[in-house]
């Protein structure tokens, strides 16, 4: 080999493009749908609250009622909420919950 062959010049540098800044795609909301059933849900607990009910006598005298009424209020609340929908929109994830 000669010399001239390894010092041949090398090929002009391609021009450098500036790239223009892309939109980023579109993200990807991540949708979660939950469905809470409560009837069950107040099966397990009732006897409990039933339960725990005297230490509503504790309370002071202010507060007292008569704890077995204020358990059942409490569960009227809760059926109450049947059917009710939460919709939690973020912009990374849409969240519904569905109380049975």
């Amino acid at each position: 080999m000669t010399l001239p062959a390894l010092m041949r010049p090398r090929p002009a540098l391609a021009q450098i493009r500036v790239l223009e800044p892309m939109a980023a795609p579109p993200l990807r909301r991540t949708r979660i749908r939950l469905w809470l059933p409560l009837t069950p849900l107040f099966w397990i607990l009732a006897p409990f609250a039933f339960l725990l009910a005297p230490l509503l006598l504790l309370a002071p005298p202010m507060w007292r009622t008569n704890p077995y009424v204020t358990v059942a209020a409490i569960g009227r609340v809760l059926t109450a909420m049947g059917g009710t929908l939460v919709d939690v929109d973020t912009p990374d994830a849409r969240i519904r919950i569905k109380i049975l």
